[in-house]
């Protein structure tokens, strides 16, 4: 249940709080929102003596503030571009900053074809710790630097909280790759600042985990949430991932947070990536979150899923006339509109 409370009513709501606390009932009060979740309350007629309440919304998942109960669509504004609703976002670059040739190269090609998001990692988690790991700050400079020429938006991991301020600094989103997503106390501090937050699905979690994860950062009071499947695990080695693209209409009926999709980790295979682009564009995905790099053999980390320019500016027309098709079916409440080309 989430609690709508009237503004300025400050002893009414210290009572309806102590009321709370006497029926042994776990609440968060958002202040800035005016909201109280209390996940395990009931309707009940001791409710409705309190005037401070202004609306009782009743969700009966774990879930509350991500649950479409709550909201029907999220959007929101990132240095002039909108994300999320009925729109449709690409974000792109390679796996790692490497040099300022690559990063420089990539973004220009970002800003020929009208994209406006460029990722890039500094700060690599990787399997063996005998592999590239990033350039670290000099990476974010790098990443920066590009983004500023060519009127891009940031896009980097943050791997560690130790790191938060760092990357807050260079970062316009912030991605929470999918071994952090269950890193409960990072994504309570990510709750906390006033950037989206681009939350992966765990490689091995449920849907309701990974809606539980965004509660996390949502319930702190950051409302930009982005969700990004891309692909889990499975017990056939033939391909890296597998790529969920079923999830992506199930988003759409449970929660109101938009949904990109990385058909570039959810196949592990370049020749892959832009058949999974598709499908998950016609699937209903807000955006994707591709990896392309000018070079892909030389590439320092995932060079086997990375597309080179000539394959991701195909993909991009693919995608386009997908997006095109969806916008025009007039009566369809749910066709995107590709604001980013």
């Amino acid at each position: 249940m989430i609690i709508s409370v009237k503004q300025n009513r400050e002893n009414e709501l210290n009572s309806l709080f102590q009321y709370l606390k006497k029926e042994s009932l776990h609440y968060r009060y958002l202040d800035g929102q005016q909201i109280i979740i209390a996940p395990k309350l009931s309707v009940n007629t001791e409710l409705s003596s309190f005037d401070v309440i202004e609306k009782i919304t009743e969700i009966d998942t774990p879930y509350q503030l991500a649950s479409n109960k709550w909201k029907k669509q999220t959007s929101f504004d990132i240095k002039g571009v909108s994300v999320g609703s009925q729109l449709f976002s690409i974000i792109a670059g390679p796996c790692s900053v490497e040099t300022e040739e690559q990063i420089f190269a990539t973004a220009e090609l970002l800003h020929k074809l009208g994209i406006k998001f460029i990722r890039g990692g500094a700060y690599k988690p990787r399997t063996s710790p005998y592999s590239f790991m990033g350039l670290g700050k000099k990476g974010l400079e790098l990443l920066s630097e590009a983004a500023k020429q060519y009127d891009l938006r940031v896009v980097t991991e943050i791997m560690d909280l130790s790191l938060l301020d760092e990357v807050y600094q260079y970062a316009d989103i912030l991605q929470v790759g999918s071994r952090n997503m269950q890193n409960f106390y990072m994504l309570n501090e990510l709750g906390k600042i006033d950037k989206p937050v681009l939350l992966k699905r765990g490689m091995h979690a449920k849907v309701t985990e990974w809606l539980l994860a965004a509660e996390y950062v949502l319930s702190g009071g950051n409302e930009k949430v982005i969700l990004c499947e891309r692909g889990i695990r499975s017990f056939d080695p033939a391909s890296r991932n597998v790529m969920d693209i079923g999830v992506i209409p199930l988003i759409k009926e449970l929660s109101h947070l938009p949904i990109i999709a990385d058909p570039s980790h959810g196949t592990g295979a370049a020749s892959r990536v832009e058949s999974m682009a598709m499908a998950s564009t016609a699937a209903g995905a807000n955006g994707l979150i591709v990896e392309v790099h000018p070079n892909p053999k030389q590439a320092l980390s995932d060079s086997a899923q990375a597309v080179n320019f000539n394959q991701f500016e195909h993909l991009i027309s693919k995608v386009k006339m997908i997006v095109n098709a969806l916008a025009a079916e007039t009566n369809s409440t749910s066709a995107l509109k590709l604001q980013t080309l």
